[in-house]
């Protein structure tokens, strides 16, 4: 039916129909030259499509395009259109217009039909996705690099310093000097109760500590026989969160008699303190400097430390004083803060973009507060022209696609990509929480799980049911 309807349209319907189907429609003669055009937008119009008349097509295209263009005009036959290519047309604008072809050669050896689809706008899909994965794996390096550093700290530091888990009191995490204090390997105090680290009297103020360090927020130090006679020690403790889960930051410092002089290791972390190339400030409770890093004297612009002490830490951290005024209150609150983004001003005008980490200590012999500062990097911004950036495997793969398969099937895979991606970035938000990534993605567990055996990821052996709880 519809073969016989088209038969009876006279040629000028016919030409209005084609052009009314496709993007871009050209006629091209014997030799290869274009010698009418039409376009279903302005778009294209604008990119010197009109141009094109008279001109070789092989001519119109950039250089890798051009054996293309050769194999659709000897391709081109009556009565059977040739396999879909893409082309780039370069433009005035400097960014290549992707097109894709195909081609009808009319009967009685007539010319060939040439009829194009406008790729700009999946061009730019895939732009974005490629510049949107950059930055995940930017931030990904970020992340990595800043745990890293702070773990070789916690590993380094000559006192002994435990990380508990508020509920339950267990120790998740002890560096070596804890092992060292208690005299014990690190893999048999993880785990245990903290209180029973103490002798029975001891442990007894040890626990109304945590008592109170979880009611108030904040809680004194208290002085405690270590068990198996290791010794007294003076505890100090504070309260910090992680992953939705309250910890408890613990402090064991050697009481005078038994305290051994300072040793190669102290000395080794202060060094370290001193060369991180990351800025490390250290102030009393009325936010006066008592002692800077390097690193930070060069975001401040300072020529040594005797600049930096006794000044209040606001002279050069943030844009105005409420700013620092709110990482002080939450610091105070919450006893650390991570993650606040602010600037240094420098003494001679400097402004670097920073984001500041901080912790109270309001035990010890003088209350004070830590800050490190880490400059956050300028982002590179993307190359505008597609050609000149090198794009993720999987999205090169993607681009491989084009001129083989179908825009649908095309469409539908660049899908499954953002789905992959958006999924891996929420398990990787919630520590591989699936129920917390079902959540922030807006999926049902079911869902969920489902699109994990779909695309491979994580271990679902053994999961029939979406109602494990993971941590």
């Amino acid at each position: 039916m519809l073969r016989d309807a088209v038969a009876h349209l006279d040629a000028e319907t016919t030409g209005v129909l084609v052009a009314a189907a496709t993007d871009l429609s050209l006629v091209v003669d014997h030799d290869g030259v274009i010698r009418d055009a039409t376009f279903g937008s302005d778009d294209l119009a604008d990119e010197g499509v009109g141009r094109w008349l008279g001109r070789r097509w092989i001519d119109t295209v950039t250089v890798e395009s051009r054996p293309k263009i050769a194999d659709l005009l000897q391709d081109a036959a009556p009565g059977a259109v040739t396999r879909w290519r893409q082309v780039n047309h370069p433009s005035a604008s400097g960014i290549d217009v992707p097109i894709r072809y195909s081609a009808l050669r009319l009967p009685g050896n007539g010319p060939i039909i040439a009829i194009g689809r406008d790729l700009r706008a999946l061009a730019a899909l895939q732009r974005r996705l490629a510049e949107s994965q950059q930055a995940l794996e930017r931030d990904y390096l970020r992340l990595r690099g800043a745990e890293t550093r702070y773990r070789m700290l916690f590993q380094l530091a000559g006192e002994a310093v435990m990380i508990v888990d508020a509920a339950t009191r267990r120790v998740a995490e002890v560096n070596p000097a804890t092992a060292r204090l208690l005299g014990r390997a690190a893999k048999r105090i993880v785990g245990q109760d903290l209180v029973d680290l103490f002798e029975p009297e001891s442990g007894k103020a040890v626990q109304a500590l945590l008592v109170g360090l979880r009611l108030t927020g904040q809680a004194e130090d208290v002085a405690a026989r270590l068990a198996n006679r290791r010794g007294e020690a003076r505890v100090a403790a504070a309260l910090f969160r992680q992953d939705s889960t309250t910890h408890i930051l613990v402090r064991l410092s050697p009481s005078l008699a038994a305290a051994p002089g300072p040793g190669p290791a102290r000395s080794g972390v202060l060094n370290v303190i001193d060369a991180l190339p990351e800025g490390f400030v250290l102030t009393d409770r009325n936010r006066h400097v008592l002692a800077a890093n390097a690193a930070f004297l060069d975001l401040a612009q300072l020529a040594s430390e005797q600049q930096a002490k006794g000044e209040s830490l606001d002279r050069w951290l943030g844009r105005e004083g409420t700013e620092f005024s709110a990482l002080f209150a939450t610091l105070v609150e919450h006893g650390s803060v991570r993650h606040f983004a602010t600037v240094v001003r420098g003494e001679f005008g400097g402004l670097e973009e920073v984001e500041v980490a901080a912790v109270s200590v309001p035990g010890g012999e003088q209350p004070c507060l830590g800050f490190t500062v880490r400059s956050v990097p300028r982002r590179i911004v993307p190359a505008a022209v597609p050609g000149g950036r090198e794009f993720p495997r999987s999205v090169e793969q993607m681009t491989e696609l084009v001129g083989r398969v179908s825009m649908k099937n095309l469409v539908r895979e660049t899908t499954d990509l953002i789905e992959r991606l958006c999924i891996e970035a929420a398990l990787k938000i919630t520590n591989d929480n699936r129920a917390s990534a079902a959540e922030m993605l807006g999926l049902s567990r079911q869902g969920f799980y489902a699109k994990l055996r779909r695309y491979g990821l994580g271990d679902l052996d053994g999961i029939d049911e979406p109602d494990e709880t993971e941590h």
